[in-house]
């Protein structure tokens, strides 16, 4: 069960990664954050499409109990999750007041992915 819900997050981040890669200012969009310079794509490209990527990898080498990192590396991008939601939440404790989507949205998908790679452990 550990290994399907470290796939399901892997998942995510592998469409989230190749989404921003192939269109960053759409994935930018919903956020208000208007991308047009080649220095803001390669931003989105760069920091949600690679990284995105990379995370999906070194999920899938967990789920594929590559050596042994899974303890680690569950841990790890849990944590990188958590550390979102929490500045979605530490951005509203501080006036940035905000519909639901996409920023609570995306906060509940952080904590869910989050608590489900803490349970894969």
């Amino acid at each position: 069960m550990g290994t399907v819900l470290i796939l399901v997050v892997a998942a995510f981040f592998l469409l989230m990664g190749l989404y921003a890669l192939a269109v960053p200012a759409a994935l930018a969009q919903p956020f208000g954050i208007r991308i047009e310079s080649p220095v803001a794509r390669s931003e989105i490209r760069a920091v949600y499409g690679g990284f995105g990527l990379a995370i999906a990898a070194l999920l899938g080498a967990t789920a594929a109990d590559v050596g042994d990192i899974r303890p680690g590396a569950v841990v790890a991008v849990a944590a990188a999750l958590g550390g979102m939601a929490l500045g979605r939440i530490i951005s509203r404790l501080l006036g940035d007041a905000t519909g639901f989507y996409p920023n609570w949205f995306y906060c509940g998908v952080e904590i869910v992915a989050a608590g489900l790679l803490l349970l894969a452990r």
